[in-house]
């Protein structure tokens, strides 16, 4: 005959009577958790601390992410947090969860949000100046110097405007979206790149005059060698061959025609 076994009891009821007896609820939920590793316990320990992450992620809204999806990387760190904690270590469950959190968020946007790969130390500081930006345009009212930005923050002017040229690569244009969005059939940026290299047009000549060259006899040959590679005058290349000016001079008008006819 079949045992039934009593249904689990659920967990406030677990919980409570400790608590009733005067310990922290929440503390017997992690050292609940932490002997079971029931899910329902975690899951009640993430409904709790839901504020903390929300507030986390909200400290990164100045970023173009969608608030949703800084919610959610939050709540995965939030989640990690709960399961590394260890119940009795002196330090409250919200005091390791915020570091926890934090790197979550700071690896989301390192390794997820970027177009191109950029080195963590310029991330990290075009991130701080983005968000110095903001401070400072509310409070002058336009957008701040680099200079500026330099006194705010402690960086050089020049660790500013290497951030904000990292900053440049966060995102990226789809080379289909079109120059203007709001102009109906404007052109996609894709057409507007590159032009025809007008050296293309000189390969078929140059295929020709290399077939012309080597036709030539090694006299003519060297004789243009001289005259345009080595810039000599006709004196100097009927020294450097043997040849009169005068014969230089009809050399080389033979080589040009040669060449010119091919």
């Amino acid at each position: 005959m079949a045992v039934l076994s009593a249904p689990p009891r659920p967990v406030r009821d677990r919980v409570r009577p400790l608590a009733r007896a005067g310990a922290d609820y929440e503390t017997q939920l992690l050292l609940e958790y932490r002997r079971t590793r029931d899910p329902r316990l975690r899951a009640e320990l993430i409904e709790r601390h839901l504020p903390l992450a929300r507030r986390l992620a909200g400290r990164y809204g100045y970023s173009a992410e969608p608030f949703d999806d800084l919610l959610q990387v939050a709540c995965i760190g939030l989640i990690k947090a709960i399961d590394r904690y260890e119940p009795g270590n002196g330090a409250k469950l919200t005091s390791f969860a915020v570091p926890t959190i934090l790197g979550e968020l700071k690896r989301h946007f390192r390794d997820k949000t970027w177009a191109l790969h950029v080195p963590r130390s310029l991330q990290d500081l075009s991130l701080k100046l983005t968000r110095e930006t903001e401070r400072l345009s509310k409070r002058l009212g336009r957008s701040p110097t680099a200079a500026e930005l330099s006194e705010a923050t402690g960086f050089s002017v020049e660790q500013v405007l290497d951030g904000q040229q990292a900053g440049s690569a966060y995102g990226a244009s789809s080379l289909d979206e079109p120059l203007d969005a709001g102009e109906e059939g404007s052109a996609p940026l894709i057409e507007m790149l590159g032009a025809d290299d007008e050296q293309y047009a000189l390969v078929d000549d140059r295929l020709e005059m290399l077939t012309a060259w080597r036709e030539l006899p090694p006299v003519q040959r060297e004789v243009l060698r001289l005259r345009f590679v080595e810039d000599c005058t006709q004196r100097e290349i009927g020294d450097r061959i043997g040849y009169s000016q005068m014969h230089v001079s009809r050399l080389l008008r033979q080589a040009l025609s040669t060449l010119a006819e091919g």
